[in-house]
């Protein structure tokens, strides 16, 4: 198989899903059910910051490169750019609802992201297998801790067992569009075919759900996509007017 050359929309897309994520989970500060889980879902929101940060920084210096007239940077990529041009998956755009799908969500999230890092760790090219090879090391640590979660909550109460039902019914059918690769997931891209990993992704979410006493929906679930296209939620323009604000309305601001 020969190797093409990393695709910028690759890396837009891992950091654009990062940094969204972290926005999201950055709304729960000050409102986690205890102060340690607080300071938990706040740690785990500046790795997936950290994370959209360096996948940012390797794009804006590939596209440097292409166009040295007009120079990206990582807040440029951040901050203005439109909504159609962002490629979050939809999965992290949701609202988080109760603490229960905060949960949920970061524990599926980091399945998938764990099975993806670890294929890209092993990647020529030597950026972004760095990226990824640090990022794994955060990573272990997202899947222990929202995992453990899962698990107290749907084997708990029959109030949180609810709760994680209908964050089930909330989040689920956003998970398709994880493993359905657009272009620039191309196995030649990847080296690595982005559904070989659903499988190992299903097992793994299907031990954890079984622990935890809830039930794996079924496959006639019908799926969202289109994040990856930039074709997104109504939740996104929000998430974007509260993040972009200060560099649009002062543009160049520092602090």
């Amino acid at each position: 198989m020969k190797q093409q050359a990393i695709d910028i929309h690759l890396l837009l897309f891992l950091a654009d899903t990062h940094l969204i994520l972290s926005q999201r989970n950055a709304e729960n500060c000050a409102h986690g059910p205890v102060l340690e889980q607080d300071i938990a879902i706040t740690n785990i929101t500046l790795d997936l910051l950290g994370q959209a940060r360096n996948f940012y920084q390797y794009a804006a210096r590939l596209l440097n490169k292409q166009n040295p007239s007009t120079p990206a940077t990582e807040d440029s990529l951040a901050y203005l750019r439109t909504e159609r041009e962002f490629k979050n998956l939809l999965l992290t755009e949701l609202p988080n609802g109760d603490w229960g799908q905060v949960i949920l969500r970061q524990y599926l999230f980091s399945e998938y992201t764990q099975l993806y890092f670890t294929n890209l760790a092993a990647h020529p090219d030597a950026d972004l297998a760095a990226i990824a090879e640090k990022s794994l090391k955060e990573i272990a640590y997202h899947v222990k801790w929202s995992k453990e979660w899962v698990i107290r909550l749907g084997d708990g109460t029959e109030e949180s067992r609810q709760r994680m039902l209908h964050a089930m019914d909330a989040v689920w059918a956003y998970t398709g569009e994880l493993f359905e690769p657009v272009d620039f997931e191309s196995e030649n891209i990847l080296l690595f075919h982005l559904q070989s990993i659903q499988p190992l992704w299903w097992n793994r979410v299907k031990e954890t759900l079984e622990e935890a006493t809830l039930q794996l929906p079924g496959t006639e679930v019908f799926m969202q996509t289109g994040g990856k296209q930039g074709v997104h939620t109504e939740h996104l323009g929000y998430i974007l007017a509260d993040l972009q604000y200060l560099q649009r309305s002062y543009p160049g601001a520092e602090w």
